[in-house]
């Protein structure tokens, strides 16, 4: 039997600056809020994104 795994759309905010620059895909099973090292434009370096509501 197959199980269908569903992905949600989110958006990743930079921590420092809090634009919010990427879009990205998540299985709808995590609970914890996504962070990734990405850069950002704005701030002109590498930093961590968060996911937001």
């Amino acid at each position: 039997m197959r199980v269908n795994k569903m992905k949600k759309k989110i958006v990743l905010a930079c921590a420092e600056c809090l634009s919010r620059n990427y879009h990205s895909d998540k299985h709808t099973q995590q609970t914890e809020r996504l962070e990734l090292k990405k850069f950002c434009k704005k701030c002109n370096k590498h930093t961590v994104h968060r996911e937001t509501k």
